[in-house]
């Protein structure tokens, strides 16, 4: 058998830095809104500032490292600080599942059983759920990282993405990666599978329940409150299904990094306006702000 020379890969290469200038402006704006204005201290605005406060942190994974690569005019990453993105972005990302989740439940208490709603989710309670979801972001992140740490580098090291993924990731071991495959595939999809039939099962009960609104003008009040978190829901399920979710054979890397783009970046710019758009409790209080 031909002796092969195995170099253990100490640091990847990433290709094509673009700017992950992710604005700020949007979802720390949103926070600090919730925070000064009393009439949003409710449990729909405290996890919708838990979810400003998650989109805000992915500029923190990406930003400065890419930041940077740009003075420095060098486009590497340690493998240590690859592991660590990794593992931040896959914790943000499962926390905000599990908090749009939550946000459903929440939606769901307020518009199917309003007499309970202030009875049920308490701020004890809302802590609690924001605290789990952050826990199960923790859980999913580290047996993925686990898993990617026990892998052999000792090939290629460029990473034909713009940042430290997994799916890219396994691309370039050396390594069987039919467990690292079977993990994110069962693991991560129960999670979704469950926070996503979380929120379609709550919205059963919720369209129901706005429907048997006689007035016209309370069904449209009812429903307003919800549209937008139904549309973060969408685009949020949507993006990571297609990356996520999907045999590996039927893998592309040019489709990821696009969806990337949009759960990275795209998502996290625009959940502040689909938030405050039909939102006339944020419009009242940037006004008066």
């Amino acid at each position: 058998m031909a002796y092969v020379n195995f170099t253990s890969v100490t640091e990847f290469i990433l290709l094509g830095l673009t700017n992950y200038a992710i604005s700020l402006e949007g979802n720390l704006g949103m926070l600090f809104l919730i925070q000064i204005t009393p009439k949003l201290h409710t449990p729909m605005y405290h996890f919708l500032s838990c979810l400003s406060f998650v989109d805000a942190c992915y500029s923190s994974v990406f930003a400065p490292k890419m930041l940077l690569n740009f003075f420095v005019e060098q486009e590497t990453i340690s493998f240590s600080a690859c592991i660590g993105q990794y593992f931040l972005f896959v914790s943000l990302l499962t926390t905000e599942g599990f908090l749009l989740a939550a946000m459903a439940c929440d939606r769901y208490v307020a518009i199917v059983n309003p007499l309970l709603y202030t009875v049920a989710m308490t701020k004890g309670v809302c802590t609690m759920l924001v605290f789990g979801s952050c826990v199960g972001g923790l859980i999913n992140s580290l047996t993925h990282t686990i898993g990617l740490v026990k892998l052999s580098f000792c090939g290629p090291n460029v990473i034909r993405h713009f940042f430290c993924d997994l799916p890219p990731l396994l691309k370039l071991s050396c390594s069987d990666t039919s467990t690292n495959e079977l993990l994110l595939l069962i693991f991560s999809g129960v999670i979704a599978m469950i926070t996503f039939l979380t929120v379609m099962i709550s919205y059963i009960f919720i369209v129901a329940a706005i429907l048997r609104i006689r007035s016209a003008a309370g069904r449209r009040k009812a429903f307003s409150t919800c549209s937008s978190h139904l549309t973060a829901v969408t685009l949020f399920y949507g993006s990571i299904s297609f990356s996520y979710i999907q045999p590996s054979s039927q893998y592309s890397l040019e489709q990821e990094k696009v969806v990337s783009v949009f759960y990275t970046l795209v998502i996290p710019m625009l959940n502040p306006l689909i938030y405050s758009l039909r939102n006339k409790e944020v419009k009242d209080a940037v006004k008066r702000a």
